[in-house]
């Protein structure tokens, strides 16, 4: 405390008087007390001589820090961005999913007006044929430049049109597949909605719209035909377009073509050329993107030269060089009947032919 002096407030009534009280240093009333300014000295400044008398403490501060209150605005910019994308973002997966349809396909076989030109060199055909400029395998099946849609990005775009792709090499162009020893290649990239079905139609092939392999897939009756060059020539395209906020839909129309010769026939058997046009529609989910799956919901078919009478629900089975179609038209059609499919039948135009 201070040195000694008057109090604040005169000389205490009733307390001893003058400068001649011997207790006056050292008594004081409450009124001097209270005005008296408290000073605490820290350890370093009671050890110097000339350290200040008091350290003052720093003053209170009312309300919230500053590190507080920039605390409290991420947070509640956070909380606001999280509502913002979760009702806005393009990438969100809106209401419910649409069911997986069941495929639904057209097989359409194609009859020659004549006898099937046929050759020793495949090459020699494909040169004299419409299929002289396509692509081998593969590469006949490019993809298209892939633009983002309203809600889907690029590489969900990518992801469509590489599957739709993987899809059309499967089941049109291994020669596992289009031997008809196998079926899985085709099948992994299916939806497993659509297992069912595709399982149902190997199983019990019937011509219904619903359950012909030759729907799902191209493939030859290996008792009759085999391939007599593995270069299968194929041209096509390949679109995509966003159907709404949660599907994607992939186009695919492409002609394939065949060398064929018969089964177990030598090297320098005549050869022919067998024609499948697709045209297939896919669509996607964002599951279906994120399995690399696909559902197969159209599928339309154009293939010869093959003979109407002959069942190609399960196989194609060819009609080589030199053959010409058997006389009579495909099944009767019952049009009382609401279970079976049209019976179709098509002519194969000679402008389809090879020239030789």
């Amino acid at each position: 405390m201070g040195g000694p002096g008057e109090p604040p407030e005169g000389t205490p009534e009733g307390g001893p008087g003058g400068g001649e009280d011997e207790y006056r240093s050292v008594v004081f009333d409450e009124s001097f007390v209270r005005a008296a300014r408290l000073q605490e000295f820290s350890a370093q400044e009671r050890m110097a001589d000339h350290a200040p008398a008091v350290r003052r403490r720093p003053p209170l501060r009312r309300g919230l820090s500053r590190q507080a209150l920039v605390l409290v605005l991420l947070i509640a910019l956070a909380f606001g961005t999280a509502i913002y994308m979760g009702v806005r973002h393009p990438y969100q997966t809106p209401a419910a999913q649409q069911p997986v349809e069941p495929l639904r396909m057209t097989v359409i076989p194609l009859s020659p007006q004549g006898k099937v030109p046929g050759a020793t060199d495949p090459e020699y055909l494909y040169a004299h044929s419409p299929a002289a400029q396509f692509r081998i395998g593969a590469e006949g099946i490019p993809l298209p430049a892939a633009r983002r849609t309203a809600h889907f990005s690029d590489s969900q775009v990518v992801a469509a049109l590489t599957t739709a792709k993987d899809y059309l090499v499967r089941s049109s162009l291994y020669p596992e597949v289009i031997g008809g020893q196998d079926v899985r290649p085709a099948r992994v990239l299916l939806d497993g909605a659509q297992l069912d079905q595709f399982d149902q139609s190997f199983a019990r092939p019937t011509a219904d719209g619903r359950h012909q392999p030759t729907g799902w897939l191209v493939r030859f009756d290996q008792t009759r035909a085999e391939l007599a060059d593995s270069r299968i020539r194929v041209e096509g395209t390949l679109q995509v377009a966003e159907t709404d906020s949660a599907t994607l839909e992939v186009t695919a129309d492409h002609t394939f073509v065949y060398a064929l010769k018969a089964t177990g026939s030598g090297a320098e058997a005549q050869a022919s050329l067998f024609t499948v046009r697709r045209e297939l529609h896919f669509r996607f989910d964002r599951d279906d993107l994120r399995l690399h799956q696909a559902q197969l919901i159209v599928s339309y078919v154009q293939a010869g030269p093959l003979s109407c009478a002959e069942d190609s629900t399960n196989h194609f089975r060819p009609l080589l060089a030199g053959q010409t179609a058997k006389a009579g038209g495909p099944a009767g059609t019952d049009p009382y009947s609401t279970d079976g499919a049209t019976a179709l039948c098509g002519s194969l135009a000679t402008s389809a032919e090879p020239k030789v």
